[in-house]
């Protein structure tokens, strides 16, 4: 399948190879999702893009990766500055599961999400289009759900996908839709980790792919 590249991010391309041909410095911001909970860390979908990239001769360092299970929006805003430079030519951010799983405030969450976006794009060189953003998984479908009131899930996964993707339009982000795909483990259990909950490796390689098509 031939993949479309925009100008945009051709243009983006060219700029890191005629920085003196210097490897691109990727920051990956999350929670469990970003961290590969219940995966080795080199098959999580930061480091599966970074594979990627390389093997399409874009040179690609290994994610800097702040990310923890359980992370809320509130705790990655908390372990984020001063620790990192605006040096970094992508940064990603996936946040949102937790705050909707721990019941917090959807204020809360209207109010740091975008904060946390303004960060991401000032660490990444204060350029929008070197920040890339996935929606929230649907875990209504695994396992782990069985018990668990999924309309509810799926409703309030909703309302936060919205959100995040109005807020990454309103700044030009790149915005990259994977609940729809993440709900393939429904009828294919090889997609979910052995905890019954996290995505498997090959679940991320499906998103580390979709991110390096619309983005690079």
């Amino acid at each position: 399948m031939m993949v479309k590249l925009t100008l945009t991010s051709i243009l983006i391309i060219n700029t890191w190879f005629s920085c003196a041909q210097d490897s691109i410095a990727f920051l990956a911001l999350g929670d469990s999702y970003t961290a590969g909970t219940s995966v080795q860390k080199t098959h999580s979908w930061p480091f599966q893009l970074v594979q990627i990239l390389n093997k399409r001769k874009v040179p690609t360092n290994s994610p800097t990766i702040v990310a923890q299970p359980g992370w809320t929006t509130t705790d990655l805003m908390q372990n984020l500055a001063p620790k990192l430079n605006p040096s970094y030519d992508l940064v990603s951010l996936l946040i949102g599961v937790n705050n909707q799983y721990k019941g917090k405030s959807l204020d809360l969450f209207k109010k740091e999400f975008p904060e946390l976006l303004d960060i991401s794009i000032k660490l990444a060189k204060n350029n929008p289009k070197n920040v890339v953003v996935l929606s929230i998984p649907d875990w209504s479908v695994t396992p782990f759900a069985r018990f668990k009131d999924k309309k509810k899930i799926v409703a309030e996964l909703k309302t936060y996908n919205e959100i995040i993707e109005t807020e990454c339009k309103l700044r030009g982000v790149n915005f990259v839709e994977i609940t729809k795909m993440s709900r393939s483990a429904l009828v294919n259990p090889a997609l979910i980790a052995s905890d019954s909950l996290h995505p498997s490796k090959k679940m991320y390689k499906v998103w580390a792919k979709k991110v390096s098509k619309q983005v690079f």
